[in-house]
């Protein structure tokens, strides 16, 4: 009935699946590509779970993962009771990951370095208290860290972790990876800011980043909150010509 060939391809108008145990990998894909070849055309009504988990000799666990992504990625649209149906007009939907900017470096083929510059637990400062809307007294780690590609500046973070939210970060140890790292593994947020600005470097920052006073600076702001109480403020400044690039 099917050849054993690769997880999707078309004999008599459809996008047949492979023989064997499926991933949710290639369940998500055959399904795009029979999206994507309109055998499931827009408005189209998909099989229910269970028939599609007996296509594929899969579970309908795995199933659901597969149309749940495509779901998110802004090809399906899924009701309960109603089912899941092709969108007319699918829409691509940008998610966030926090990246790290050791994989940054690495991916571009540089040697990534990092060194901890500065390490003080004090009293939020006011600007912050202001921005966040903190209680009065609270306690910030505030960090200062360098990171480097190929021996050469390429990050300086400044960054605010509110202790009340976090307190195991008085624990933590920075000396050999950035707070960054250790926040993505230990603390999830459900609230993100993010801002994108050009400033010119003052003494501090182009004592650092290796550039002139009034050098032009890009940057990034970035808040990240957990079910409403603020969990770290984080100011990134690159070294002058650093371009950002992003792909949806």
């Amino acid at each position: 009935m099917y050849n054993d060939l690769i997880p999707a391809f078309q004999i008599g108008g459809i996008v047949a699946a492979p023989k064997g145990n499926m991933s949710y990998r290639d369940i998500k894909k055959v399904v795009l590509d029979r999206i994507q070849n309109r055998i499931w055309g827009p408005d189209s009504l998909l099989p229910g779970e269970i028939e599609l988990a007996e296509e594929f000799s899969s579970t309908r666990t795995t199933v659901n993962r597969a149309l749940r992504e495509l779901a998110e990625e802004g090809f399906l649209e899924r009701k309960r009771k109603a089912g899941t149906r092709v969108l007319h007009s699918p829409a691509r939907k940008a998610q966030f990951a926090i990246p790290l900017v050791r994989d940054e470096i690495t991916d571009a083929g540089a040697t990534y370095r990092y060194s901890l510059v500065k390490r003080e637990v004090m009293p939020a400062p006011s600007w912050l208290t202001a921005k966040l809307a903190l209680k009065p007294d609270r306690e910030v780690l505030h960090l200062q860290c360098m990171h480097f590609a190929d021996n050469e500046p390429f990050q300086l973070e400044k960054r605010w972790i509110i202790v009340e939210s976090v307190p195991e970060v008085l624990e933590a140890d920075f000396t050999a990876s950035g707070p960054n790292d250790w926040l993505v593994q230990k603390v999830p947020f459900s609230n993100l800011e993010l801002s994108f600005f050009a400033t010119k470097a003052d003494e501090d920052t182009a004592g650092f980043m290796d550039a002139s006073v009034g050098d032009p600076i890009f940057a990034t702001q970035r808040t990240t909150w957990l079910r409403g109480e603020p969990v770290t403020h984080a100011v990134l400044y690159f070294t002058p010509g650093y371009k950002m690039t992003t792909r949806l």
